[in-house]
């Protein structure tokens, strides 16, 4: 099969998007399909054989004048696509999935003429170009890992102004994504908890998505015996995402004895964050360790081995790599009941505990009760590896992902053709 993969930004260390284009495309590529990358910068890394299209922009969002302006590159913000970037940009909207999604418009005939892709997968861009490339022929699949409503949702709960809200509506493209997403060939999402959300937000019925499980290499993300145990908590992950439920998390800390530490692996926390202002808040400047440096995947690796227990208070995951990425490293997990981490971490507490959300002191016990007692952190997470390596497999996911693109692949073939 010839897949076209489409990633509007394939970063491979901002959230999860770039490790879930490139762990495909290996597998896809392994499983001896033809897999193209269409992606926007910042670029994922990619095994050696896989075609990488880079489809360009600006990278104008959130840059502050003049650094949007690159005097190497005089003339490049003339383009009209890159003005209207910068426009919309200064008032707030992310533009790059949009934008993405018109360069491959205006770039697939001649694309598609070369390679004759089977299918196109889109990795949660939900662009107007996607209805534009379906038109032209080939079916669209896209994978929604959780309606970005949810995010806004929680941007509101933090900070209820009005203005506030305004600004958060124009940054997130929920309409253009409602529009989309139920017109092009199939959706497919990563949990049975985000299955329930996309029914709810975009009407999709859940019985038509199906639900393919994101994968984790134990390969990559192992322990490392040799590591010494620097703190008894981490937390790895954006700070600044309201959805992430640190302020229970510091919370947590602040109830336990002052002999438990947290570390905080995050390379994006600002002086004024929300992290300094709550350690402030709670006293516990000598119980956190901020770790604000960008790590490799080899030093983030070592980073959960320095701790024992693994903590996930976030209210929604659309899966949850933070907690699959420790579990794999040997790590029990302390997480909320909330989204997909009951079914990344288990119900049954073999691995870790899952506590109610913002539930700072049901928190804080769950911690409690797996140091209660020498071994059971390390037996733990010996349960949680060995879920991983049984349940989340990329191979799995690769080689489901295909069986519905052949199941799309055939509906559409028996669709009755217009004269």
């Amino acid at each position: 099969m010839r897949i076209a993969l489409f990633t509007y930004r394939g970063n491979m260390f901002c959230g999860g998007q770039g490790i879930y284009a490139a762990y495909l495309a290996r597998e896809w590529k392994k499983a001896g399909h033809d897999v193209h990358v269409f992606a926007g910068p910042p670029l994922p890394e990619l095994d050696e054989g896989i075609p990488l299209h880079e489809i360009p922009n600006d990278n104008v969002f959130a840059q502050p004048h003049p650094d949007f302006f690159d005097p190497q590159k005089p003339f490049s913000l003339l383009k009209p696509m890159s003005l209207w970037e910068l426009g919309v940009s200064r008032m707030g909207v992310f533009p790059e999935m949009q934008t993405f999604g018109f360069r491959m418009m205006m770039r697939w005939k001649k694309i598609q003429e070369r390679y004759r892709f089977d299918v196109v997968f889109d990795n949660q861009s939900l662009c107007w170009g996607l209805l534009a490339i379906q038109a032209m022929g080939v079916p669209v699949v896209s994978v929604i890992h959780h309606p970005l409503h949810i995010d806004r949702e929680a941007d509101f709960t933090i900070d209820p102004r009005l203005i506030k809200k305004v600004k958060r509506t124009l940054y997130f493209p929920l309409l253009m994504q409602q529009f989309v997403a139920p017109r092009l060939a199939k959706i497919v999402t990563v949990s049975e908890a985000s299955r329930i959300e996309i029914e709810r937000y975009f009407g999709i019925p859940q019985k038509q998505i199906p639900v393919v499980y994101n994968g984790t290499d134990p390969e990559v993300f192992h322990p490392c015996p040799e590591v010494e145990k620097e703190t008894d908590l981490l937390f790895v992950g954006r700070t600044e995402d309201r959805k992430k439920g640190i302020g229970t998390m510091i919370e947590a800390l602040s109830l336990l004895p002052d002999h438990v530490k947290l570390k905080i692996v995050d390379g994006r926390i600002p002086e004024d964050g929300l992290v300094p202002r709550l350690v402030r808040k709670y006293g516990l400047e000598d119980r956190v360790i901020i770790l604000k440096e960008l790590l490799s995947r080899d030093e983030l690796v070592r980073q959960y081995s320095t701790a024992r227990v693994a903590l996930v208070p976030s209210f929604f995951e659309g899966f949850g790599f933070p907690a699959s990425e420790a579990m794999a490293c040997g790590l029990a997990v302390v997480a909320n009941a909330a989204g997909a981490l009951p079914e990344v971490v288990g119900s049954d507490g073999r691995t870790g505990r899952l506590v109610p959300q913002r539930d700072a002191r049901a928190m804080a016990d769950a911690i409690a009760d797996i140091l209660s007692e020498p071994g059971k952190a390390e037996r733990m997470g010996e349960a949680a590896r060995r879920r991983v390596e049984r349940v989340f497999r990329w191979d799995d996911a690769a080689h489901n992902l295909t069986q519905v693109f052949e199941d799309t692949l055939r509906a559409a073939d028996s669709r009755p053709r217009s004269a």
